[in-house]
C-alpha cells in the first residue's frame, strides 16, 4: 500500500477553508486506497487525518514527543504512531517512508519538510531511483518553488504546484497508480 505524506501548518483551526480542504485530501486519498502519513498532531495534520479514518484509511503520525514536550498526544485519527527522538529523524520518517509527499499550506516547519521532500527527490537519480512525486498546493508554492528553483539553479519541475486538494489528490493518485512519470 503506497503511504502518502501530507506536510501542513499545525495552527489551521477547524472553522478555517485549508481545514476543510484537507479533510477532503485525506478523504479522497484513502477512498483511492493510499494510506496518508503526517506529523500526528493538530491542524492541517489532524485535518487530513480527519478526513483519512472517516473513509476508512490508515492513518500514520509520525510524532515527536522529545521535541514538541507540549503536545501530549497524536490527534485522535491516528491509527498507527511513530514517535522519533529527534526533528530530523521524524522528517526523515515522514519523507524517507512514504511514495509522495503533497505540501499544504504550512510557515517554517512545512518548508523544510517540503525543501527535504525535494532535495531528495533531486538527489535520487544519482542513486538510480526514480524521484518521488511532490505536490505543493496553495499560491504561496506557487510563489516560492519558482523562485527557489531559479535562485539555487535546481530543478523546479521536481516540485509540482496545483491550485485545490482536489487537483492534488488526481494528480498523486494518476502518478501512483497510472504510473505516469514525475
Amino acid at each position: 500500500m503506497s503511504i502518502i505524506a501530507v506536510i501542513g501548518s499545525s495552527q489551521t483551526r477547524r472553522d478555517e477553508a485549508d481545514y476543510k480542504d484537507a479533510v477532503r485530501l485525506g478523504r479522497t486519498l484513502a477512498t483511492a486506497g493510499l494510506t496518508v502519513a503526517s506529523g500526528g498532531y493538530g491542524g492541517l495534520m489532524e485535518a487530513v487525518s480527519e478526513g483519512a479514518a472517516e473513509a476508512g484509511g490508515s492513518v500514520i503520525g509520525v510524532t515527536a514527543p522529545s521535541v514538541f514536550p507540549g503536545r501530549t498526544s497524536v490527534n485522535p485519527f491516528v491509527t498507527d504512531e511513530r514517535a522519533a527522538d529527534t526533528l530530523t529523524e521524524r522528517i526523515h520518517q515522514l519523507i524517507h517512508h512514504s511514495d509522495a509527499v503533497v505540501a499544504l499550506p504550512g510557515s517554517i516547519g512545512t518548508l523544510t519538510e517540503l525543501m527535504s521532500a525535494w532535495n531528495l527527490a533531486f538527489v535520487a537519480p544519482f542513486s538510480g531511483r526514480a524521484p518521488k512525486p511532490i505536490v505543493a498546493v496553495g499560491p504561496l508554492w506557487a510563489e516560492l518553488v519558482p523562485l527557489l528553483a531559479r535562485r539555487l539553479s535546481t530543478d523546479g519541475t521536481l516540485v509540482r504546484c496545483v491550485d485545490s486538494v482536489e487537483s492534488a489528490a488526481d494528480l498523486i493518485i494518476a502518478l501512483l497508480h497510472g504510473g505516469e512519470g514525475r
